[in-house]
Formats: structure tokens, sequence, C-alpha cells
């Protein structure tokens, strides 16, 4: 897997660039027009204080901050697209990963599209971060070789044993414990907060929505995706931190495991009621006689 990094992906789309491809996409002359006056000729100054910067122009990239931003972006990266069966090209606004299926050793497929894609950046003007870019390696075979070192742009990338995906700790053994490890530390602070408010005599239910907006809400990120594989004692550690907001909130608190199974029945329920869900057939009856 291989984590890219690109160096203010926002301010390199190029407006002719991206109507472009937003033509191409099927979108009417009138809508690539008003997104290119959008995009070009922008004022833009910077102000400190009671001081205010010289304004400039700008006719590259799209605004910090605006709601547009990863949309168009999405727009701007439709046309990357893996060009083996064995690669996938994961995208999230401008979070881009690339897995590639390595068999029998045999990496040139893999190789071969990150230099594709390095290619695709150079020519939509979009610069790899190098630095950040960072490479994670899935590999249970007995005797196992490390691969060759991958280089971008001459400069080797840093292999890593686990990396942060869309707010969650991947680990190159499929394990969860550096996952927990980072969710408890992160809500260990906020703990400190809870006792802090409890100490000044807050009311019980204002305790209750506070935990569940800073703690809960960062202890279940994303749990449908790692509570089946988390080991039991990971589950006792994030399950330690609820015991302990429930004795500082004095409340009962929902348990990591009825979370999990009550995020696990909604998320079967939307797929179901979706039928474009590519796993929407998974919960389609079986003929009679099958099982």
């Amino acid at each position: 897997m291989l984590f890219l990094d690109f160096s203010s992906a926002f301010n390199h789309i190029i407006p002719e660039i991206l109507v472009q491809k937003l033509s191409h996409l099927g979108l009417s002359t009138p809508i690539c027009l008003w997104i290119k006056d959008f995009l070009t000729n922008r004022p833009q100054s910077v102000r400190l204080g009671p001081h205010l910067s010289s304004t400039i122009t700008l006719s590259t990239g799209s605004p910090q901050g605006c709601v547009l931003s990863p949309l168009l972006f999405t727009l701007y990266t439709s046309d990357c697209s893996p060009t083996h069966l064995s690669n996938t090209i994961i995208k999230f606004a401008d979070d881009t990963t690339v897995v590639g299926l390595i068999s029998r050793g045999d990496e040139s497929d893999y190789r071969e599209e990150v230099n594709r894609l390095t290619e695709w950046c150079s020519v939509n003007n979009l610069q790899l971060n190098t630095t950040k870019t960072k490479e994670l390696i899935l590999d249970f075979r007995k005797g196992r070789a490390d691969p060759a070192p991958l280089y971008i742009h001459g400069n080797r990338v840093e292999r890593v044993h686990s990396m942060r995906f869309l707010g969650v700790q991947i680990s190159d053994d499929l394990s969860w414990t550096a996952n927990t490890t980072a969710v408890v530390k992160k809500v260990q602070q906020r703990l400190h907060f809870l006792r802090v408010l409890r100490r000044n005599n807050l009311e019980e239910r204002l305790l209750v929505t506070f935990y569940r907006a800073t703690i809960e809400s960062i202890l279940t990120y994303g749990i449908t995706t790692w509570y089946a594989g988390c080991s039991a004692a990971d589950r006792k550690v994030l399950q330690r931190v609820i015991n302990t907001a429930q004795k500082i909130t004095g409340c009962s608190l929902p348990s990591l495991e009825v979370i999990a199974n009550s995020r696990y029945l909604n998320r079967a329920g939307n797929i179901i009621k979706d039928h474009s869900h590519p796993s929407n057939q998974l919960f389609e009856l079986l003929p009679s006689g099958r099982r």
C-alpha cells in the first residue's frame, strides 16, 4: 500500500484542465464556464490584526476552506485510475492510496502503476511530497525477503509498520493495537476535561452530552471496520475508558459491544436499502434449498 501525499493539493488545480475534465464527464458548458470563472482572477490578501497585505490575483488552485474545493479536486482526479487489474487506487478528496496485489513476488505491475501515477501528477500540475508519502507492506509469507525500496523522483519512499488512513491506524500485522493506543491517548485529555466539569457541578445530562460529543465519538470512530478484528485485550483497554467516564458522570453509558452491534445493524440496514451498493446482493435470500 502506497499512501500518497500531495503538496498543497487544492492550490495546484489548473482551471483549464479541470474544465476539460468536467466537460468530458458530461457537465454542461454554462456550469463549466461558471466554475472556471469562480477559480480564475481571484483577489487574495492576508490580514494580521490591523494590518492588511497587498492584494494579489490568483488564477490557479481552489480557495482554501471552500466547501467546493474537495469536490473539485475529486473531479480533477477522476481520470486517475489503475491500469492493472491487480492494483486499486482509493481516493477521498486529496487522500490517495495505491493498493497493489503482488503475486509470486512479481512487483512489476505495482511499480509500473506508481511510475504511471507519478507521470500523471506531473501532467496535471500536482506535486507529490515524497517526504510524507509512505509505503506499508502486508506480507505473511514464511521466510519472506524485504522487497526492493520504492523511489519517486529519485527519493526513497519510507516504509512504515503502521499508517493513519482516513482517521484509522492500519498496521502491517493487521492488528488494531496501534489504533487502540492512538485512540486512548487522544481521549485521555478529554477525560481530564470531563473531571473538571464534574468538579464544577455540571449537571449529569450535560456531562453525558460532553462525553458523547468528545469521547465516545473518538472511541467509536470507524468501529464497524475494526471492532470485529480487535483483540480482547484491546477491547478491554477501550472499555476501561468508558468505565472511567461512567464513574465520572455517575450515569450508565453504553458499552463498546452494544455500540458496535448497533452500528453494525444500522450499516446493514443502509446497505439493504441502497440497491446501488456493491454489497447489497450479499443480503439477498438464497434460493430455496441453498445454504
